[in-house]
């Protein structure tokens, strides 16, 4: 029935008309967007030094990190950044363009009431007489609707979702970012906070032997160099304090800007630069890599770039657009629901690009470079990532093997200076060796901390290297 009824239908169409039609019908089902294949990753099979027996998976940021305060933190950031704001408003903005794109591949139906009345002339009339008319329309139809037989409204929807893709995996990327970002600043804190607890002892102990050396300077048992010695040793750890008390307030402002200044600052912090961090192994490149919501934002890109040159290879084919209405119209507003009002307006029509001085080409020309572009951005995301999975493992190997050595050295310098004391006391060293001795122990304890803080801030790094715990 379907059949009798098509051959009847391509029989009353004009030759022109039935040779598109059958064109567009054998074409329908073709489509002019390359095959999408994945580039192979330009990147070695495995990262230097891991064992790809023993991959770990990477745990969302709630469980990563166990301390509580710097989930509120964290959660502060997400909710009051503005870079964040400003992110996820273009992921917004990106998913109503895709659904402008999708729109235009189904027809957009308008109901229209209209009425007109018009004076003809006599002169004009064809009577000899004045004329008045009116006419009086309700319908509903469809305006310009393309019958994408050749797909460039079908690529142009895929290029446009692909690209809210793109933007929402850079969001994601982003995101990840700022809970580093906000963990690392929290790190560094708890370093500071830990290192002005060391300097206000140590000043506490200079005081208090600055104290002590005047007294023996009276009683004759030392002599002005010591004192200058000790005066000079008090002084500079007075400076560090000074200095450290900076670097804390710049801290703390980072700290409020990545949280939009929507929380009060947890105080003390001493423990966060002791928090422990989950070692994480990250298995094969491969499957590491295309985790990570940067490259597949890069792939998504490819992915839009190879739509449009379906798009732009669609625009060398005849165009069919259909304008139709049906409804009801009368002379007179009462008339327009009768039994005999009925009124329909059919208007295909067929665009045919004849010449367009080499646009048609130069815009797939465009689009053609524009995917070449693309993969190239593409690998250059992927060895990108791959560097940083492989710089952030030797970072936190080099850095637990110097907080090892730093362990090791302030044991050994708090063993010198225990002994240093010693021999002061049994008056065999004197009091010039027992500030040298004190010096190297607080700059040991000082650089520990410091050790500590860079060995979490590399474990970090790999956390967000791999991708974060974004799935």
């Amino acid at each position: 029935m379907t059949k009798r009824i098509s051959s009847a239908f391509m029989q009353r169409l004009p030759l022109g008309w039935a040779s598109v039609a059958v064109l567009g019908v054998a074409l329908a089902g073709c489509s002019l967007v390359p095959e999408y294949q994945r580039p192979a990753a330009p990147v070695p099979g495995q990262f230097p030094g891991a064992d790809k027996a023993a991959a770990t998976a990477v745990p969302k940021w709630q469980d990563y990190f166990r301390d509580p305060e710097l989930h509120k933190l964290i959660a502060a950031a997400l909710e009051h950044n503005r870079d964040m704001q400003a992110a996820l408003a273009r992921v917004e903005e990106a998913r109503a363009l895709a659904g402008v794109a999708r729109a235009d591949r189904f027809p957009t139906v308008n109901g229209q009431v209209s009425g007109n009345r018009a004076r003809t002339p006599w002169d004009l009339s064809g009577t000899g007489q004045t004329r008045i008319s009116s006419r009086y329309d309700v319908n509903l139809g469809i305006t310009a609707f393309e019958l994408d037989f050749w797909g460039r409204v079908a690529a142009l929807s895929q290029a446009a979702r692909a690209q809210y893709l793109a933007t929402d995996e850079a969001a994601k990327s982003f995101r990840i970012s700022l809970i580093s970002s906000v963990a690392d600043t929290w790190f560094q804190l708890g370093e500071l906070d830990e290192r002005e607890r060391q300097a206000k002892e140590i000043l506490q102990n200079r005081e208090d032997s600055l104290t002590l050396v005047r007294k023996r300077r009276e009683a004759g048992l030392a002599s002005d160099l010591d004192v200058l010695a000790a005066e000079g040793i008090a002084e500079s750890v007075r400076v560090q304090q000074s200095e450290l008390k900076r670097q804390r307030a710049q801290l703390e402002n980072a700290l409020n800007l990545l949280t939009g200044m929507s929380v009060d600052l947890p105080k003390p912090v001493q423990s966060a630069s002791q928090t422990p961090l989950e070692d994480l192994a990250p298995g094969l490149p491969s499957e590491v890599l295309l985790k990570r919501p940067d490259v597949r934002a890069a792939e998504q890109s490819l992915i839009a770039a190879n739509a449009n040159i379906g798009a732009a290879r669609a625009a060398f084919f005849p165009r069919i657009s259909l304008t139709a209405a049906a409804g009801t119209a009368s002379s007179q507003l009462s008339g327009l629901f009768d039994s005999n009002s009925q009124a329909w307006t059919f208007q295909p029509a067929l665009s045919i690009p004849l010449f367009d001085a080499g646009r048609n080409s130069a815009n797939l020309d465009l689009a053609k470079a524009r995917k070449v572009e693309a993969v190239a951005n593409y690998e250059k995301t992927v060895q990108q990532a791959f560097r940083e999975v492989a710089d952030a493992l030797a970072a936190r190997d080099a850095y637990k093997e110097q907080l090892t050595a730093q362990e090791a050295n302030l044991k050994a310098q708090e063993g010198l200076f225990n002994k240093v004391k010693l021999r002061e006391k049994a008056g065999v060293a004197t009091y010039l060796e027992v500030l040298d001795a004190s010096r190297s122990a607080f700059a040991a304890e000082q650089s520990m901390e410091t050790a500590r803080r860079q060995y979490l801030s590399a474990q970090l790094a790999l956390y967000k290297a791999l991708g974060g715990g974004e799935q």
